[in-house]
Formats: structure tokens, C-alpha cells, sequence
């Protein structure tokens, strides 16, 4: 098949979050598979840094945005697993900016615009390239007009007459909800905007055009796909997916094991893999404490902690126990990432006040973000939400026991440790439930129970080192979404 993935992101080139890892990953495993897969975003200022051979194609093309006519360029850069291919779209006064969607913490006040002309961009490229997708794969909101021009600006043009239209939601929490007006931008009729297609209590909201428009609908874990159509997680889009449940389906997100991989990074004091953890995760550790300012103690638990400092990440939970764990247990913490200025000021705080227990790092190193996988004991995610989770994953990977709360894709991927689950070899991690900090100081506490006992405490970690959660293990079901889709749609055609 051929397949194009849009995206508003993707590594190597532009990252904020999840959505980029996935965007530039999950393309190499469906090359592996035999597909052809290319990958489009917008040409960010950020892309030209990597010194990647990124060149021109000479294709042009001229859109309307609202009252303007708008020109774009199409950019091309082959991927470093054969069959990929990543093409860019060019247009300097949408995309050569610092950042990807927000100046000063706030975001771009022609965001809706930005994103209007991308989609209409998609659909132009695949008008020029040599490129026929079987199966046009949108993600999140900054594409979720692709499948609206798909079945409608679109419908009769013939590099569409065989194509299906999936779309993926990585986060229910943002959804491109705009003024009513900017419906103008889009150049579509105004009998669309209507409550049961692109209508939101009185706005346009691009990622219910996606799931009203769509041929398919997934998200990046089973349970995320149950829990996205209840009122709690589904963000006021719950009766919408529910009435599309039919074509809604979860797909767990992978790792990369050749970029996440202790035995092969670079950026860690040492390399190990399951026959040498003990000794190699021990290097890491005390490289690890030296590096944060901690004191170098082998069998004091190590909690640490890679995320975005927000509400749906829990850290307000996190903050709300730390005096407590920093005054009466033996525990050392590492926290990195950036969010909430509050959260990130009482973070910091609390630092100064305990530097001998805590060390806080405002930063989106991912070299550190490594070194903390490979030297922490235990990896924190009391998420209140969290649609898959990656970290989990890759911690999983470095040896490092994942304590999570039960929701979404941290519910799919870790079992909660007890002695049956250690036994049959599923057990790789602790879960808790409650949505405050009791519960998660309990499930602390548990884990660092365990800790003291060596045996017990490596079997868990070997667990979570040799289970598959690689893109090898998931792309498959991707391969087989698109198949269906194409089915149900073309049951006359014949695919490879």
C-alpha cells in the first residue's frame, strides 16, 4: 500500500510531544512491513537545523485562504529506512517561526489560518506528487479538515477515487476550536457548519470535522478508545464518537528499540541490557546522582520523573506529597520537563529547601531524559489522564519500574505487581486508581517495599525489559485498520 501520514509534527524534525514520535516512527515499521509510506508536516524554521538533505521539488501550488490567495512550495527528504520518504510544506509566513504553535506561552492568534492552508496543502501534494495514497492518514486537530476536503473540495478529483481517510486523535484535550468566522478561511460552504459536522457549541472545532469526516477513526490505546466516548475523557466529543463507534478502533503506540535502547545509547554513563541491569543500572544511577547534586547512595530508591509540569499529568499530585516524602523517607527524586509556572515555582522551592533529596531540572533535554530512564529506580505517572504514554514504555525498556495511575495506555501496558503477576511474567510495574495524593504515596510506598528486596525487585525489572512494546508489535494492526477500511470502502478493488 501506499500511505501518507499528515502531521503537524515529526522527529527528527519538530517535536513537542508524543504526536512527533509516533508521526516519524511508526513510518519505518510500515516500510518494514513492505508499505510505501511518506510522511508530510509544514517546513518549520526548526527542520533546516538537523543538516538533513532536504531539497525542492519545483512543485508549486496556489490555494485559497479565506479572501487570499495563498502560494506554498513542496520540499522533499528521504527517510533513513528505505520506503520512507518525508515531504515538507513551505511557507514562510505560516512556519518559519521559533516555535510550532505558541509565542510567549500563548498561541498564535492565526493558528486556525496556518492550519487551514496545511490541510489544504495535503490535498494539493498529493494532486502533484508521484504519490497515490491508498490510505491518507490525518493526525489530530491541525489535519482534521483533511478528511472534510477529502469528501467534499475533493470528492471527484482522481487521486482520491481509491482512497481511504483514517484518523488518528493523540489527545482529546486539544481539538482546534476557533471563532465561528474562521469558517471562512476554509473555503467550504456554510451549510457544513451545522451541530452534526463542523459546529461545536458555536464554533469550528477541526478535530470533530476529522471524526464526523473520516472513514476511520483510532486513537493510540484500547482503553483511551472506550474511555474518549464517556463524558469524563471525552472532552464534550463523547456523543460524537459514540455515534461513529463502529469505525473507532485503539491502537497502543510503539518504541523505536534502536533509538531507545540502553544497551546501544550513547547518552548514558553505561551500556546493559537484562543479563547486565544490576551493574549497569547501578553506573547509571550513581552517574546519574552525581549529576543532579544528590548524594551517590546505591540502595536509596531513585524516583524519577520526564514530563510536561500540568494538571493532566498529575504534577500537582506530585507536588502536593513531596514535603512529605522529602522530610520523612529515605527517597531521592529527579524531575524534568516544563509547564504550569506555579507547579514549576513550588517544584523549585521545594529544591532549594531539600537539595540533598530533590533535584528539579526546567528543560526538555533529551539527554538527560535518557539518563534518567537508565538511572532511576522507579518512573512516576500519576497522569489523570493519558491517552498511551510513551515513557512508560521506554522506561520499561531501560529497567526502570513504572509506577502509573489506571487510566488509558498506562492501564494497557503495565500490570501491577503482585506476587501471582510476578510469577506468570506479566507483572511489570505498580498501579493505583485514586485521582489524589493517598493513592499515589501508597503505590510509592509499595514499590519501594519491593525495592529492598533484590531478587524480587530484579524479576520485575527483567519483566518489564523483555516484554515487546515496539513498533514491530503494533504496526501490524495498523497494517490491518487500513485493509479493513479499504475493504468496507472498495470491496471491488484489488490491493497488495
Amino acid at each position: 500500500m501506499n500511505i501518507l501520514l499528515a502531521s503537524s509534527e515529526a522527529v527528527p524534525f519538530a517535536k513537542t510531544g508524543g504526536l512527533a514520535d509516533v508521526c516519524g516512527t511508526l513510518p519505518h515499521a510500515l516500510a518494514e512491513l513492505g508499505h510505501r509510506v511518506g510522511v508530510i508536516i509544514p517546513a518549520y524554521r526548526a527542520i533546516w537545523c538537523l543538516g538533513k538533505p532536504i531539497r525542492p521539488l519545483g512543485l508549486e501550488f496556489i490555494v485559497p485562504v479565506g479572501s487570499k490567495m495563498v502560494s506554498g512550495q513542496l520540499l522533499e527528504c528521504p527517510g533513513d529506512v528505505p520506503g520512507v520518504t518525508y515531504y515538507f510544506v513551505r511557507q514562510d509566513y505560516y512556519y518559519d517561526r521559533d516555535e510550532l504553535y505558541t509565542v510567549h506561552g500563548q498561541d498564535y492568534a492565526d493558528n486556525c489560518e496556518r492550519f487551514v492552508f496545511f490541510c489544504r496543502a495535503v490535498m494539493e501534494a498529493v494532486r502533484l506528487l508521484d504519490f497515490r495514497p491508498d490510505v491518507l492518514h490525518a493526525n489530530d486537530w491541525q489535519t482534521g479538515l483533511v478528511p472534510v476536503y477529502r469528501r467534499t473540495l475533493y470528492a471527484h478529483a482522481p487521486e482520491f477515487q481509491r482512497t481511504a481517510c483514517v484518523i488518528t486523535v493523540h489527545n482529546m484535550a486539544f481539538q482546534g476550536d476557533f471563532w465561528h468566522w474562521d469558517m471562512l478561511l476554509t473555503g467550504l460552504d456554510w451549510s457544513y457548519f451545522n451541530w452534526q459536522q463542523m459546529e461545536f457549541y458555536g464554533k469550528l472545532n477541526f478535530l470533530k470535522c476529522g471524526f464526523v469526516f473520516a472513514d476511520a477513526i483510532n486513537t493510540v490505546s484500547p482503553r483511551y478508545a472506550q474511555e474518549i466516548q464517556t463524558p469524563q475523557f471525552g472532552c464534550g466529543l463523547d456523543g460524537v464518537l459514540r455515534s461513529r463507534s463502529d469505525v473507532l478502533r485503539g491502537i497502543l503506540n510503539g518504541v523505536d528499540y534502536n533509538v531507545w535502547n540502553p544497551a546501544t545509547d550513547t547518552s548514558i554513563a553505561r551500556n546493559y541490557d537484562e543479563g547486565s541491569v544490576r551493574e549497569g543500572k547501578a553506573e547509571c544511577k550513581r552517574a546519574l546522582q552525581a549529576e543532579a547534586g544528590l548524594p551517590v547512595e546505591d540502595r536509596t530508591p531513585l524516583v524519577g520523573i520526564v514530563s510536561r509540569l500540568t494538571y493532566q499529568k498529575g504534577s500537582d499530585l506530585i507536588v502536593s506529597v513531596l514535603p512529605q516524602w522529602l522530610t520523612r523517607e529515605n527517597v531521592q527524586w529527579v524531575i524534568l520537563g516544563r509547564g504550569d509556572p506555579t507547579m514549576e515555582q513550588q517544584l523549585l522551592e521545594l529544591a532549594q529547601a531539600y537539595p540533598q533529596r530533590l533535584c528539579v531540572r526546567l528543560d526538555h533535554s533529551e539527554a538527560l531524559a535518557r539518563r534518567i530512564q537508565a538511572g532511576a529506580d522507579l518512573f512516576l505517572m500519576p497522569s489523570r489522564f493519558e491517552p498511551c504514554g510513551l515513557t512508560q514504555l521506554q522506561a520499561l525498556k531501560y529497567g526502570t519500574v513504572p509506577v502509573v495511575r489506571e487510566v488509558g495506555g498506562l492501564a494497557d501496558t503495565i500490570t501491577d505487581f503482585s506476587p501471582e503477576s510476578l510469577a506468570d511474567g506479566s507483572a511489570n510495574g505498580f498501579r493505583f486508581a485514586g485521582e489524589d495524593g493517598e493513592s499515589l504515596s501508597a503505590a510509592l510506598r509499595r514499590a519501594c517495599e519491593i525495592y529492598r528486596d533484590a531478587d524480587t525487585w530484579y524479576r520485575l525489572v527483567r519483566n518489564g525489559m523483555t516484554q515487546d512494546w515496539s513498533w514491530r508489535r503494533t504496526a501490524p494492526q495498523y497494517e490491518a485498520l487500513y485493509r479493513e477500511t479499504l475493504a468496507r470502502l472498495y470491496p471491488d478493488a484489488v490491493r497488495p
